[in-house]
């Protein structure tokens, strides 16, 4: 049941989904793995948006070169974890929701357990041995992925959807090199909004998610396209996995 700060709060976003959908965000709980560029803006957008518990991993401190897109942390932050400084900004812009903050690596070992609770994960990190592991409890738990990624000016969003659509190894079947690669804070900001765009469309069952189709954007041309993707028959991970 919501409360009647919660009716004044999200007055304006019931307007399209009512009470009832409203309540489905607050029931619902979201595991974001990564507090950088894209998991700052993700966390910000679901904790407005009143979804009622935010479980968010990371293993990072706040540095000085994190700055320019990582905007949930500041100056002050810097060496404390990632996930402690999330938790302190989110608590004070939505005090009703509960942070769960998981200063750890995302290992073989946790994976499964950190994802084991939650209704969706959100893929917010910036290497492919971390966002495999992910793919690995989202396809061993049932549990959709929204994966993201930037590079630049560019990005990337795709909803997977266990025994439904192509996994992340489908995608992409190999990792890319490891490199330090450029950013500029727009780009996560952009791509971290269409996660959460995503993951709300997902809790509260309306709209058309991601499903099988890859979102590029192109910030320097200010395009948008969508690509099909097919599950792969040899996938390593699902191998065309149906429920």
């Amino acid at each position: 049941m919501l409360n009647e700060h919660e009716l004044q709060r999200y007055h304006r976003q019931m307007l399209m989904f009512d009470e009832a959908g409203q309540a489905r965000l607050k029931r619902s709980r979201v595991l974001i793995a990564g507090g950088g560029g894209l998991g700052c803006p993700v966390a910000l957008y679901l904790a407005v948006a009143g979804v009622g518990c935010i479980d968010i991993v990371d293993r990072d401190v706040v540095e000085m070169s994190n700055l320019n897109r990582q905007v949930l942390h500041w100056e002050r932050d810097i060496g404390k974890p990632k996930v402690f400084s999330i938790e302190e900004k989110i608590r004070k812009i939505n005090p009703d929701i509960r942070i769960i903050a998981r200063h750890e690596t995302i290992t073989e070992d946790n994976v499964l357990e950190l994802a084991k609770d939650s209704d969706i994960i959100v893929d917010a990190l910036d290497n492919f041995y971390t966002r495999y592991l992910l793919n690995y409890a989202a396809l061993q738990s049932g549990i959709p992925l929204v994966h993201g990624a930037i590079r630049g000016f560019d990005g990337q969003v795709i909803t997977i959807v266990p025994g439904k659509t192509a996994c992340l190894k489908c995608v992409f079947p190999s990792a890319p090199p490891e490199e330090l690669f450029p950013v500029i804070g727009v780009t996560p900001g952009i791509i971290g909004t269409f996660q959460a765009n995503e993951v709300l469309k997902y809790l509260l069952q309306v709209g058309e998610l991601l499903e099988g189709r890859l979102l590029v954007w192109d910030g320097l041309n200010m395009k948008i396209n969508t690509f099909a993707i097919k599950s792969r028959d040899n996938c390593e991970a699902c191998g065309n996995l149906k429920y």
